[in-house]
Parts: C-alpha cells; sequence; structure tokens
C-alpha cells in the first residue's frame, strides 16, 4: 500500500452560507490523501498503474466548481467522486480550507478547515 499526498491545490471558488459569499466568491485550498495499492507501478514504473494525481486535481477542481453552502457538503462529494473513478483507492482524507472567511459581526480568520475521511 502507499499513501498519494496531494497538497495545497489552490481554487477559487462559491462556496458559503452568505449569499455574497456565493456571489463575489474567494479562495479555497484542498489537501487530499489517498491510500492505495501500489504493487504494480512500484514494479511497473509505468503511470496507468497508479493513482494519476493529475486526474485527482481535475476531480476535486470540477467538485469546486459545484456551489455548495457547507465545506463538509465539498468534502463528501470530493470523497465520492474519489471512490467513484479510481478503484484502487482504499482509503481517502480530504481537507477543505476556506481562506480569510467572511464573518457576520466582523472580525478576522486566516482560514477555517473541514477534514473528512473514509
Amino acid at each position: 500500500m502507499g499513501l498519494i499526498e496531494i497538497e495545497g491545490m489552490d481554487f477559487f471558488a462559491y462556496h458559503g452560507c452568505f449569499k455574497e459569499e456565493r456571489v463575489i466568491g474567494t479562495r479555497f485550498t484542498v489537501d487530499a490523501w489517498l491510500t492505495a495499492d501500489t504493487t504494480e507501478s512500484e514494479a511497473s514504473d509505468d503511470l496507468k498503474h497508479t493513482v494519476n494525481y493529475q486526474a485527482v486535481y481535475a476531480l476535486i477542481r470540477h467538485e469546486m466548481e459545484q456551489h455548495s453552502h457547507l465545506l463538509e457538503h465539498v468534502a463528501r462529494r470530493i470523497i465520492n467522486a474519489i471512490y467513484r473513478d479510481f478503484n484502487t483507492v482504499t482509503h481517502v482524507k480530504i481537507k477543505v480550507s476556506k481562506l480569510n472567511p467572511a464573518l457576520a459581526h466582523g472580525g478576522k480568520i486566516r482560514q477555517v478547515s473541514v477534514t473528512l475521511e473514509q
């Protein structure tokens, strides 16, 4: 088994509970940790025998383009899509972070994150 880590994926998206967040958007980062059987790729040195991180990025980008109110919902959709598209993956951990989130009563937070795994 191998752990494939894809960290620091940056996106501009329109997720949030406030209407303004869904109109003006904000920056997000996504980190993904995928456990997969890498036995064949270890021996073959062939990309077709492993989880292609570019394909994972494209899948996550697609899910980030779908508007959601909650980060939990975004993370769950990403997990479901990874399991749907990559049959060698046995465990997924996803962290979705919203940078500089809006606060109803003022103030500043650098980021808020949700991490789900299955």
